[in-house]
């Protein structure tokens, strides 16, 4: 069936005139302007945490305009080349168009996506924590599923990501594992990864080649800031070393550098070991549970403690996202009711049209409730 370049094109302004409708492009020069002269500033580097706070703020806007701008400029492009190709009647040139047409309709929609990303730590970096559940060695073979699935997903768009602590189940697989995703925005994108995942597949590790049913939990929060003031009374903290160590309990470690740390008002515990020495992995261990106290406090201003990554059962009855490899081929959100037949894609890191469905339909959650 040809393509309808016309209505397509038509389709692609519509919603670029949505996205600086949300993006506002002449406040955001206005802030530019405003951030170029602080940049400017001779003593700027006097104080190196405002400096930096500057600098990253006036690089997140500038990128935010640009992506906006050559979208435009995409989008004329093809048009010029779709008129080139229907004027000569070109179907080498009316190819070129189709495929960039298709591209060009992911990445408008991944914008489009973008400036729904509103909320208050939407543009901060994540913390992904990824823990076995009900399910025994097959849910901590899930886990390391998962855990590898979000690093394809980072490595797929070239987002840095850094491991900070992996705890070995006995057989195979991961108990838990945290890892950052070191760019704007990661928190908006996957903080609609949180939940309970279910994975129905014959187990390999099953001599009898049974069905088997296991779940894991993903949490997802925000990373700490220097100016958030998540101030933590030493005497709150419980503070354990201990040996890291690799898969099977086996030793990569001759100190005891890993750290372990409780609060003990609110008993949450983080554990870190992949820094090279104990100092790194106690600083590290405060950042993250620092973001989780900071999500906290802002469950429980807002009354909505259900929405705490700490609710994540990982078990029957709470699942958000099934993965079915057998009897058939499918992995479907339970949510937003989007589905693909492709596991193996998934598992590899094709999640953006998960990651898309959810926040849409996070975003109507919210509005329904407004």
């Amino acid at each position: 069936m040809a393509v309808d370049f016309m209505q397509e094109l038509k389709d692609l302004r519509a919603t670029m005139d949505s996205v600086r409708g949300v993006t506002d492009l002449d406040a955001l020069a206005a802030t530019i302007a405003d951030l170029e002269q602080q940049a400017s500033a001779p003593d700027l580097w006097d104080d190196p945490d405002a400096a930096q706070q500057v600098t990253s703020a006036l690089s997140r806007a500038n990128s935010e305009r640009d992506r906006v701008v050559t979208m435009d400029q995409r989008i004329e492009d093809l048009e010029t080349l779709v008129e080139m190709g229907q004027e000569e009647n070109d179907a080498a040139t009316l190819e070129e168009a189709e495929r960039d047409l298709a591209k060009l309709k992911k990445d408008v929609g991944e914008l489009e996506v973008r400036t729904l990303l509103a909320g208050e730590y939407d543009e901060r970096e994540a913390v992904v924590t990824i823990r076995s559940g009900a399910g025994g060695v097959d849910a901590a073979d899930f886990a390391e599923m998962l855990m590898r699935m979000y690093l394809r997903w980072a490595e797929r768009h070239g987002y840095p990501t850094k491991v900070m602590d992996t705890s070995y189940a006995e057989e195979a697989g991961l108990k838990s594992a945290t890892f950052e995703v070191n760019v704007p925005y990661a928190f908006g994108h996957l903080s609609v990864e949180g939940g309970t995942h279910r994975l129905v597949r014959i187990s390999p590790f099953d001599n009898q080649g049974r069905r088997q049913t296991s779940f894991a939990a993903v949490e997802v929060i925000p990373l700490i800031e220097s100016d958030d003031s998540i101030e933590i009374p030493e005497n709150e903290l419980k503070i354990d070393v201990f040996r890291s160590s690799g898969p099977g309990g086996q030793s990569v470690n001759t100190t005891d550098s890993a750290v372990r740390m409780t609060h003990l008002p609110t008993g949450i515990v983080v554990s870190m070991q992949n820094e090279k020495s104990q100092i790194q992995n106690r600083a590290a261990a405060l950042r993250v549970l620092q973001s989780r106290l900071l999500l906290q406090r802002k469950a429980e201003e807002a009354a909505v403690k259900k929405e705490m990554a700490g609710d994540v059962k990982a078990s029957w009855g709470d699942q958000m996202r099934s993965y079915v490899l057998n009897p058939y081929q499918m992995v479907k959100d339970l949510r937003t009711e989007y589905e693909t037949g492709n596991p193996s894609a998934v598992f590899d890191g094709d999640i953006d049209g998960f990651i898309e469905a959810g926040i849409r339909w996070q975003i109507g959650q919210k509005r329904a409730e407004a």
